[in-house]
């Protein structure tokens, strides 16, 4: 389960990403109904912060008893 959680949250990162680098119409970021529209930056960086809270929820050592 931790592994899965830590590969999730990476794909997220990345996905946000690219979903910024859209939104911010770089010239290097794929084309597509997303380039230069301003919300996918908003979308992208909620989603890339969600992905970095799961890599560490992931990552955080279960409670010992």
């Amino acid at each position: 389960m931790r592994s899965a959680g830590i590969v999730l949250g990476g794909v997220m990162v990345l996905g946000g990403l690219v979903w910024m680098a859209q939104g911010l119409n770089l010239p290097y970021a794929p084309k597509s109904f997303m380039t230069a529209d301003r919300l996918w930056i908003l979308i992208g960086a909620a989603t890339s912060v969600t992905g970095v809270v799961l890599i560490g929820w992931a990552r955080q050592r279960p409670f010992s008893r």
